[in-house]
């Protein structure tokens, strides 16, 4: 990677900007290919999921100015909500004052839970188990030779007991499992399955379910940035009030969950888009990062926002982020591996550091533009280019009838449906005569 930095992208024809991107990331041209067509075919999706009926496809946008580790990075997102990308870009870039992104991650251990049913002494049960924890870790061991052989395996057995249901008292044992760069479900239900037998026999009671967990509190990232407070000073904004400001916002969501619900939505805006065009399950992210955002027994925010000892504004974001680089989607999907091979991945790990780094530096920039102008100048100029296409403007009349709606300070799909009109009716009038 040459530089995740290219001014002047945005400004580039669309036409141009695949061969920029593959050059900035010393990549050949073809291998962005699959973007420019939607990276898949129906042939290929009949094998991916039930009852095919076609394809859906989302734009693909470039984050810049990315430093993860100090390495450069350009970031392909998969999302379909404007200011996103732009946001987390131009944060990105304020970050690179600052070093960018320092990211450290955990093992990717995953969870496998089985329900241990219908147990006569629960307490004693969860000895027992734990008397053969190491028969039965070699018993997980010996069901995937390859994932043990690059370092991979079982790790640890955990016993709970569940003392109060709706059913009364049960086990819960947990499997802690190495899956290197795998997401892991598969992998995890699978050791889960081999020892529900033991287990039922070790305990005396019936294991029900046997799947993994998507609360993956043993695989963590962990990002943070500075951004030198003379970097957030624009227009009438000084430096400080903007931290300050950003601060001030954290602290709502920070001790308040309804504020928290949409600061962590704004992380995830970023989190999901890189989870999405690297074929990984955004439903699976989602669900362990706001049920680890509630691990305190109350929904608070993912990130933190302080200032250091210089005036200076630091961020960081801590969440579970299970993905993987192999298996799944991400291997059967052209768009997907044109995504990790545009990042230079070569670890799921790697992938997870860019991907936290992505959703702090968009949750920068929701609560830079919350605590200045507002959230909605921004985000109103490219939401009014919807709804100008949804309006039926063409190519040459997007940028015009946006312009003229922000202006009004009315982006809606009727203004922009009489605004059509008056330019068609203007154009036909001024057209000039035959003859």
């Amino acid at each position: 990677m040459s530089s995740s930095r290219i001014p002047g992208f945005y400004n580039t024809p669309l036409a141009q900007r695949p061969a920029l991107a593959a050059a900035a990331a010393e990549q050949p041209p073809e291998q962005l290919a699959p973007w420019s067509s939607g990276g898949l075919n129906a042939e290929a999706a009949d094998h991916m999921v039930e009852n095919v009926i076609g394809l859906h496809s989302l734009p693909v946008g470039l984050g810049l100015n990315f430093i993860v580790n100090g390495r450069e990075v350009l970031v392909p997102m998969v999302i379909e909500e404007p200011s996103v990308v732009a946001g987390a870009s131009f944060m990105a870039k304020l970050a690179r004052a600052g070093g960018g992104f320092f990211v450290t991650s955990s093992a990717p251990e995953m969870i496998g839970q089985m329900q241990v049913l219908e147990v006569d002494d629960v307490h004693s049960a969860r000895l027992k188990i734990l008397e053969q924890k190491s028969e039965l870790l070699a018993e997980a061991d010996g069901i995937d030779p390859l994932l043990k052989k690059l370092g991979g395996g079982s790790r640890d057995l955990e016993v709970r007991i569940i003392e109060e249901s709706p059913i009364g008292p049960f086990i819960v044992v947990h499997l802690i499992y190495d899956v290197r760069d795998a997401m892991g479900a598969n992998a995890v239900n699978t050791a889960c399955e081999r020892l529900a037998p033991k287990i039922a026999i070790i305990s005396g009671g019936r294991v029900h379910l046997r799947i993994l967990s998507n609360l993956a509190d043993r695989r963590l990232v962990r990002a943070r940035c500075v951004i030198p407070v003379a970097e957030l000073a624009f227009d009438d904004f000084a430096g400080e009030r903007v931290r300050d400001g950003i601060i001030e916002a954290w602290a709502f969501a920070a001790c308040d969950s309804y504020r928290a619900a949409t600061h962590n939505k704004g992380i995830m805006n970023g989190v999901d888009a890189v989870v999405i065009a690297t074929g990984n399950d955004w439903r699976a992210i989602e669900a362990g990062a706001h049920a680890y955002a509630a691990r305190s027994g109350r929904y608070t925010s993912l990130s933190t926002w302080k200032k250091d000892r210089d005036g200076n504004l630091t961020g960081t974001l801590e969440m579970p982020m299970a993905v993987g680089i192999v298996g799944g989607a991400t291997r059967v999907h052209p768009a997907a591996q044109a995504a990790v091979k545009l990042m230079g991945v070569r670890t799921a790990s790697e992938l997870a550091e860019i991907i936290v780094s992505v959703g702090l530096a968009q949750n920068l920039a929701a609560l830079r533009a919350l605590a200045t102008e507002g959230i909605q100048r921004g985000h109103m100029s490219l939401h009014a280019r919807q709804v100008a296409i949804a309006a039926g403007a063409s190519s040459d009349q997007i940028d015009k009838i946006a312009a003229q709606m922000v202006a009004e300070k009315t982006v809606r799909i009727d203004r922009a449906e009489e605004i059509l009109k008056e330019q068609t009716e203007k154009r036909y009038f001024n057209y000039p005569s035959e003859g």
